[in-house]
């Protein structure tokens, strides 16, 4: 890679930053903007809509009122807004000029800054909401699945901050990748075991049919539910999919939209990568409510991997959100819940179907879906680690790619556009995949 020039530019055209006073006092909830009804949980044996109080046994009863709320703006409590600030809230949002400077394209690229928290990621953001709403009603321990494990490491680091406990199911696959992801869990005083595991019923069906099993998130959120319900005051936590989850995450966009203010710019395309959709949900909704009110024409795209299209090949459907089974019938684009994805690097991406609130926001066609190869997400992580300094999640390569592509598509346009992505997490403990990609050996299916 020759050496890259920029114009001089002023700090401003480089990093866009915050006040404290800036951090967001309320998530923006985008239930009652969605542009079609949003689909009821169902009963698996009535087919009937599943009412709040059956969810207790697994939330604590303010996370289920925020997941089925009416309002537009969920207020975030105090307590909570000062774990935020400890996190690093508000986070930097930059232009990535050097790679702007690479591409030889027109397109002013930007990107927010969400692996600055201390366990890289975005996942804190809920993490610390749910554990803080867990503790106010005395709940003692919280049970979760993991993929790459970086859910699993910020709800790790959320229940040590609030005083509870934490048990975490991971995925086999990247527990055997990503060895010190879990590492980092327990320094937290959290609980790992690889799934499927011989601790739940569930657990060992999977492993009698295969000891080898690589498992899948949808395995693991069935160990996690199940260990929940028979756990004395335990509850169930979940990182992606839900309502709350994603209306947690918005403090990310809240806070684009912001930084977007005040460098005056309206973006014309929004991207993320998806797995269950929290962070590009957390991303972009806000300003897909503002394009829903008619105030924006910024396009938005989702970008998952041709291993795991459950956007861009699954059936918008009422499924399981789990392999076993224990879960409400979710309407999502799914690709069937007993689907077990490759072993592919991006442990994060690895799920069957897609939240309900971003399904109905690509079923009105206001989410572009777009599907990428393994390979060519890490050639745009390198791409990124030599331009920007910075060495990307295999899960944030996906975004970077569907960045890079469309700065491509404005160059063979000679078009000026503006692309925003959130830079979802760093990839300091995904070195093994990158390994493999430097040696030739990275192959598309995961193997």
């Amino acid at each position: 890679m020759q050496a890259i020039r920029t114009e001089p530019a002023n700090a401003s055209d480089v990093k866009i930053l915050l006040d404290v006073d800036d951090l967001p006092r309320a998530w923006y909830n985008i239930l009652p903007d969605l542009p079609a009804p949003f689909p009821p949980y169902l009963h698996p044996g009535t087919k009937e809509p599943v009412p709040p109080q059956a969810f207790e046994p697994l939330f604590p009863k303010e996370l289920i009122r925020q997941e089925m709320s009416p309002n537009r703006a969920e207020p975030i409590p105090e307590e909570l807004r000062e774990a935020y600030f400890r996190l690093g809230r508000p986070t930097p949002l930059y232009r990535a000029k050097r790679l702007e400077a690479f591409l030889k394209t027109p397109a002013r690229l930007y990107y927010k800054r969400e692996d600055l928290s201390p366990v890289g990621s975005h996942k804190p953001n809920t993490a610390f909401a749910q554990a803080y709403f867990a503790a106010q009603e005395g709940v003692e321990a919280l049970a979760t699945e993991t993929g790459a494990g970086q859910w699993g490491s910020a709800l790790a680091l959320a229940t040590n901050y609030f005083g509870l406990k934490a048990k975490v199911f991971m995925v086999r696959v990247s527990y055997d990748q990503k060895p010190y992801r879990k590492y980092v869990m327990n320094l937290y005083g959290a609980d790992v075991i690889p799934s499927p595991s011989d601790q739940t019923n569930v657990g060992k069906k999977f492993l009698a049919q295969d000891p080898d099993h690589p498992g899948s998130l949808g395995i693991a959120i069935s160990e996690a539910i199940e260990s929940a319900v028979t756990s004395k005051n335990t509850r169930y936590s979940l990182g992606s999919v839900l309502n709350h989850v994603l209306m947690h995450q918005t403090i990310i966009g809240l806070e684009a939209q912001k930084q977007f203010e005040l460098a005056d710019i309206t973006p014309d395309f929004m991207v993320g990568s998806v797995g269950g959709g929290s962070n590009f949900g957390g991303f972009t909704y806000p300003m897909i409510g503002e394009r829903i009110h008619g105030n924006v024409e910024t396009r938005f795209v989702a970008v998952e991997p041709e291993s795991v299209p459950s956007m861009t090949q699954g059936r918008y459907e009422y499924d399981f959100g789990d392999t076993g089974e224990m879960t409400p019938l979710v309407k999502m684009h799914t690709l069937g819940h007993s689907f077990v994805p490759p072993r592919i690097h991006a442990g994060g991406l690895r799920y069957h179907g897609t939240a309900a609130t971003l399904s109905v926001l690509l079923d009105s066609g206001l989410v572009e879906p777009r599907a990428v190869d393994q390979v060519s997400t890490f050639q745009a992580g390198e791409i990124f680690a030599k331009t920007e300094g910075l060495i990307p999640a295999p899960e944030t390569c996906h975004a970077i790619r569907g960045a890079i592509d469309l700065a491509l598509e404005a160059k063979a346009r000679n078009e000026a556009t503006t692309i925003a992505f959130n830079y979802s997490g760093h990839g300091l403990l995904d070195l093994e995949g990158y390994r493999q990609f430097m040696e030739g050996t990275l192959k598309n299916n995961g193997k």
